[in-house]
């Protein structure tokens, strides 16, 4: 009996078990009736817009997001939440635990109200890439209290981070990184590292922690919680010194501090155990010029990034006691010697970067024994000789980039590669033929061997892979091989030449569908036209330049463009009609007639248009050109007034509307356009005074002004030259450091065009042509208008300044000897003014000063000696009757009084008022007699020969003796 009830309790047990069981199943299926409304709910309050995402983050974050697709679609009333996508529920209670819309297309405002925040049994939560339109980050995130993981991150929230986000004790991973309008308090942050002391991920990058920098070295004051394995602050402007207060965190296995220019690493020792793998301390600062030694003792260290610290010397030898280093980028320094050859004994490295340094000789045949080598980038370097042949055995490199070095010698006719994928040898000086394998890889995709002297034929290219593919500006000749046209996934193709035969339809080039970029310049065989009716589309061209190309007549593509935004065509003989159908465009140096067509005038997204010398004509039209940032019309022949609707143009950093035939007073509207660089107005109809503004937001920005050969009247514009901030701020070494004045769009992925600035200007009495236009070249021009009155002292603060020119005015009153605080200016011209005085002894002090002339004025007194003012000829001061001493033949005589110089405008042409000529007539006409003859028998002095109608004695004119100094001009004008 006692074993029959055993046994029936067994059963029932059983059963009880099996029922549990069976329920706590069907409990599993079964979403919580409050989460599920409220997840419907949250729904309602966002859109789902795929082609945002893909616009602004697919290609900078294609790996994060591969795929995006808006989950909360497959939500459906009715059905059961715990099987929604994204979302996951307890396995016995039915609440949600999890949420994951990352990637899912969310466009819409994140409310304080929202029912997101019923969810409180949720434990991770992932937001990540969705658009919350700058919402502000709530508050209601720390009812969330059970969260143990939270990414936000490229959510595009804005504003200060609550302090109630500190209640989230339980988190153990916070990301809220790329939200760039996202700051932090110095209150809420400590407050977050003392409460949530289980954190063992935190991603901050790119967000504002500025203000948590108010403490002296608030790095070594943060206590981070010993469980971190994950610091990032990429970019986050916090300050401090970095010891080894975190570099020795027990557990802390990867430190990222990128792009913190205001950290200063200062790591003289390092006595503690680390398990540190992977250390990014790229653009911040290092106490000293070196790598710290104590770095030797990070022993565990699998990748290290030291790019862009300014370090200098040779690359030192105690990285070789890193062993276990995979990945080490040390670009963007000063490193100077050879090619660290110790770094073969790193074996397992997989990614080496020394690009951007000052390394020298031939590269060391080591690769050898870096067997597990897929990233070698060398690129901006002093590398000379050939490349060593182990590199060409390396079976696992998958991208090589050598470019712009002195490599030379032809390429191996064999190679080992199996998986390369980027080739990049630009600008070197490799010759031969191209070897057939660097057209034939399998895996290529990137393939750029532009600006060097291969030369011969092209093979027939079947690397299939092949999106860009670079042989521009090589020796190459012969025909465009046919296999081009069958690599059907090029983006970019650039063949420009000067040396390619036979005859290459133009139409040809629609094969290749996905193009973007085609850049054909210099090829003279490339016909144009089509033989027949066919309409050839070209769908994802973006940019064509055709430049240089001999083309003559008018364009006739026989296709559609339905995504063209550059076009340049410029040095062409081209005519016709200018085209309607371009967003940036260059057609300058053409032959094109007609008026400006007015479908351009209403393109709001229009960049750069550069029409300058050609035959255009009439009036311009209002425009709405709200990104605009170049216009350069120089060198037509349009007319009547200037557009007011200039002024609205608030991204233009170049307006060139020179040479042409404008009649309008000067644009005062155009003051505060806070981008310009560049107003360039000269010899066009201009007229009237230049209001004295009392703006002190005048031109910030502006570097070049120049409206001379108008009809300009009135005093100089003070008010301008006072407020030429840009104008004021000195670059140093600026002529070793060359950068030039360009203007910026991208284009399509994220990828960015550069637009170099051109303009004509008269350096140094000559007009000349600048292609480019270094960014500290300043120049300020009002030559050959109507000015009057006195030079203003302000020029003197324009330390800027390389160029003033402000002649062929009616100045007068002395030079100011502030001009002599222009120490950079290499060209001054006040002549044909008249200018009174002697000349400033401060001109002396331009050391950089090529040319100068003061002629045609009222000058008097000594001429200055010394440094510059020695190599000057007598051109720079002729017509100036009372100046004396070398280089003219007039000597300087203390004891006789200089001619004076009338300074009333009464006063007579000749310079003398009535009543001395009244006392004066009859005993100078007796003298002037016995004088006269003597002077024309005998030709002296010159002056007054030439004077009276005489001819002045030829003599040879002495070589100006120039200092061995290289001016800006002088860099310019070569390039």
């Amino acid at each position: 009996m006692g074993y029959l009830m055993l046994l029936v309790l067994r059963v029932v047990l059983c059963v009880h078990m099996f029922m549990m069981f069976h329920f706590a199943c069907l409990s599993s299926h079964l979403c919580h009736s409050q989460d599920s409304s409220a997840l419907l709910h949250f729904k309602t309050q966002f859109i789902f817009n795929t082609s945002f995402f893909e616009y602004s983050y697919a290609y900078e974050y294609e790996h994060d997001c591969p795929h995006v697709y808006p989950k909360m679609n497959t939500w459906e009333n009715g059905t059961d939440c715990c099987s929604w996508m994204g979302v996951t529920c307890h396995s016995v209670s039915g609440h949600v635990i999890g949420l994951d819309l990352s990637c899912g297309a969310l466009a819409g405002n994140m409310n304080p109200n929202s029912t997101l925040f019923h969810l409180t049994h949720l434990q991770t939560l992932n937001l990540a890439f969705n658009s919350f339109h700058f919402s502000p980050l709530s508050s209601q995130f720390s009812k969330l209290v059970s969260l143990t993981h939270l990414n936000l991150s490229n959510c595009q929230f804005i504003g200060e981070i609550p302090s109630q986000i500190s209640h989230l004790s339980k988190l153990q991973s916070l990301d809220l990184s790329s939200n760039y309008n996202l700051m932090w308090k110095e209150t809420t942050w400590k407050r977050m590292l003392q409460n949530a002391t289980a954190l063992r991920e935190i991603v901050l990058d790119y967000t504002d922690m500025s203000s948590t920098s108010l403490t002296p070295n608030p790095l070594s004051n943060w206590s981070f919680p010993f469980s971190l394995v994950t610091l990032s602050l990429i970019d986050t402007e916090i300050r401090g010194y970095l010891t080894s207060h975190i570099l020795c965190l027990p557990n802390l296995y990867e430190l990222q501090l990128y792009e913190n220019e205001n950290i200063q690493v200062h790591v003289p020792k390092l006595n503690c155990s680390t398990s540190l793998s992977i250390l990014d301390l790229s653009s911040c600062q290092f106490s000293g010029s070196q790598i710290p030694y104590s770095f030797s003792n990070l022993t565990q260290l699998t990748s290290l990034y030291l790019s862009e610290n300014g370090f200098s010397g040779s690359i030192p030898s105690l990285l070789s006691n890193l062993p276990h280093l995979t990945h080490l980028d040390l670009s963007e320094n000063a490193f100077t010697g050879s090619f660290p050859s110790f770094l073969s004994n790193l074996h397992h490295l997989v990614y080496l970067d020394l690009s951007g340094n000052k390394l020298s000789g031939q590269i060391p045949n080591v690769f050898d024994r870096l067997t597990n080598l897929q990233t070698l980038s060398l690129l901006h370097n002093n590398f000379q000789g050939k490349l060593p042949s182990s590199l060409f055995a390396l079976t696992q490199l998958s991208s090589l980039d050598c470019s712009n070095n002195e490599i030379e010698g032809p390429l191996p006719d064999k190679v080992a590669f199996l998986n390369l994928t980027q080739l990049l040898l630009k600008d070197n000086l490799l010759n031969g033929t191209i070897p057939q394998w660097a057209l034939s890889l399998k895996s290529l995709r990137y393939l750029d061997l532009s600006y060097n002297r291969f030369r011969g034929h092209i093979s027939e290219i079947t690397s299939y892979s092949l999106k860009f593919l670079d042989l521009c500006n090589n020796e190459l000749q012969g025909n465009f091989p046919e296999s081009i046209f069958h690599l059907v996934n090029l983006t970019h193709l650039c063949l420009s030449s000067d040396n390619w035969s036979g005859i290459v339809h133009f139409s040809i080039f629609s094969k290749l569908q996905n193009l973007e970029y085609l850049f054909l310049s210099g090829c003279s065989s490339l016909w144009l036209k089509s033989e027949t009716s066919v309409n050839h589309t070209f769908s994802n061209l973006y940019a064509l330049q055709l430049v240089s190309s001999n083309i003559t007549g008018w364009l006739e593509f026989s296709g559609n463009f339905p995504k063209l935004d550059s076009l340049e065509l410029y040095n062409n003989s081209l005519q016709g009609k200018v085209p309607e159908w371009i967003h940036d465009i260059n057609l300058s140096h053409n032959k094109f007639t007609g008026t400006f067509p007015q479908c351009l005038a209403n393109i709001s997204s229009l960049r750069d248009l550069d029409l300058q010398m050609n035959k255009l004509h009439g009036t311009l039209p209002d425009f709405t050109f709200q990104y605009l940032t170049a216009l350069n019309l120089n060198g037509n022949q349009f007319e009547g007034l200037l557009p007011k609707s200039l002024s609205k143009c608030s991204s233009l950093v170049d307006l060139n509307l020179g040479n042409n035939q404008f009649v309008d007073t000067f644009p005062n509207s155009l003051h505060n356009l806070s981008n310009l660089e560049i107003l360039d107005l000269r010899g066009n109809k201009l007229y009237g005074q230049i209001a004295n503004l009392k703006s002190e937001n005048i031109f910030p920005s502006l570097m070049i002004y120049d409206i001379s050969c108008n009809n300009f009247s009135g005093s100089l514009p003070k008010a301008y030259i006072q407020n030429f901030r840009a104008m004021k701020i000195v670059h140093d070494d600026v002529r070793s450091h060359m950068s030039y004045i360009q203007t910026h769009w991208s284009i399509s992925g994220g990828t960015t065009e550069e637009y170099d600035n051109s303009m004509i200007a008269t350096i140094k009495s000559v007009s000349l042509t600048f292609t480019k236009i270094p960014n500290a070249f300043a120049i300020i021009d009002l030559s050959e208008n109507k000015f009057e009155g006195e030079i203003p002292d302000d020029f003197g603060e324009l330390g800027a300044l390389i160029g003033l020119n402000l002649s062929h005015n009616s100045l007068i009153g002395p030079i100011p000897g502030s001009l002599g605080n222009l120490t950079k200016l290499e060209s001054l011209d006040l002549s044909s003014n008249m200018l009174t005085g002697d000349i400033p002894t401060e001109l002396v002090n331009l050391n950089f000063l090529e040319v100068l002339n003061l002629s045609q004025n009222k000058l008097v007194g000594p001429i200055p000696k010394g440094k510059q003012f020695d190599t000057f000829s007598n051109d720079s001061y002729e017509e100036n009757m009372g100046l004396c001493g070398l280089p003219l033949s007039i000597q300087c005589n203390n004891n006789v009084p200089l001619p004076q110089y009338p300074s009333s405008e009464a006063e007579d042409k000749f310079g003398f008022g009535w009543k001395p000529v009244a006392i004066g007539y009859a005993c100078g006409m007796v003298l002037g007699i016995g004088l006269g003859y003597c002077v024309f028998s005998i030709g002296k002095p010159e002056w007054l020969v030439v004077l009276f109608g005489g001819k002045r004695t030829k003599r040879r004119s002495r070589g100006n003796r120039r200092r061995a100094r290289t001016t800006l001009f002088q860099l310019f004008v070569v390039m």
